[in-house]
């Protein structure tokens, strides 16, 4: 059953950072349930491209020298150095169909809205309604689509989409998307009018 037909000029799907430091065995942080959403994000991004939905790929990308005067937001010291600017880490998994007409955002926080052209992107194409998915759940999945609501976008989490390290932090960061300022739906509840 769907939760609402969208309208496909008014929509994006915005894929979260399916990269292979997180989403290849080979990769830094890699989490097995990234890996396994692959397939569940591109076919995602197939229904929605042939509807005329827009695409949206984040990448997160960290420039060597981006957290050396961090007084207290330092990624590497969290995680350890990860998708270091132009490393293999960085690119996107090479399952993605991404076209021309699609549109890549590098971001360098969990939030792919903050100090980047997403917004305006979107703005400028009418789009309201954001389809999310990809990883990690409970980090840039969960902070992207939190302030695109803060933005007055709609986020819908697409749940058997989007990768976690940990079970629980899935279910977690989806249930509270669901709370507090978007809605969750599967794959086979979404269609296009």
């Amino acid at each position: 059953m769907a939760i609402a037909a969208f309208d496909p000029a008014r929509t994006a799907v915005v894929v979260v950072d399916m990269q292979n430091g997180f989403c290849h065995p080979d990769g830094s942080l890699h989490a097995p349930a990234s890996e396994a959403v692959i397939d569940d994000v591109t076919d995602l991004v197939e229904e929605a491209r042939a509807a005329g939905a827009s695409v949206v790929y984040t990448r997160d990308v960290h420039p060597p020298e981006q957290f050396e005067d961090a007084h207290y937001y330092d990624e590497f010291d969290r995680w350890g150095e990860h998708v270091v600017e132009g490393s293999w880490e960085a690119e996107l998994v090479e399952e993605l169909d991404v076209r021309e007409a699609d549109h890549v955002v590098e971001k360098h926080t969990y939030d792919a809205f903050y100090e980047t052209e997403l917004d305006g992107w979107l703005s400028a194409r009418g789009v309201d309604d954001l389809l999310v998915c990809g990883t990690l759940a409970n980090v840039c999945v969960l902070h992207t689509a939190g302030s695109a609501g803060l933005r007055d976008y709609r986020p819908v989490l697409v749940e058997d989409a989007v990768g976690a390290i940990e079970e629980e932090h899935k279910e977690y960061a989806l249930g509270h998307a669901d709370w507090l300022f978007g809605e969750v739906a599967t794959r086979e509840e979404i269609t296009f009018e």
